[in-house]
């Protein structure tokens, strides 16, 4: 059985983190800045993953981080997702330049 090397998966999750970091920092619509946090949140299950499986292949220590960073992301998602639509119905924008003169 050929296993993938870590280098590989490494590099792949280093390329995800940074894809986010970078979308969060150049998007101005909030749609796309809470994709890029998910893409963040994906590379970094992907090194829980991983180590868990070199480092620790008996235990499931980062299979059990792994899912609670997803149920923290789904909430995180679901709640951002509510702001972002009552943004829209008070502002009748998405846009992180709009928003910015919020008056309440």
């Amino acid at each position: 059985m050929n296993q993938i090397p870590l280098e590989h998966i490494l590099f792949v999750s280093t390329a995800l983190f940074f894809i986010g970091v970078y979308g969060f920092f150049t998007r101005k619509n909030m749609i796309m800045m809470l994709m890029s946090v998910e893409l963040i949140l994906n590379s970094v299950n992907i090194n829980f993953i991983t180590f868990n499986k070199y480092l620790f292949p008996d235990k499931l220590n980062g299979v059990f981080f792994s899912i609670f960073i997803i149920v923290i992301a789904a909430a995180e998602a679901a709640v951002a997702i509510a702001i972002i639509i009552n943004l829209y119905r008070s502002h009748n924008s998405i846009d992180v330049d709009d928003t910015n003169e919020m008056k309440y």
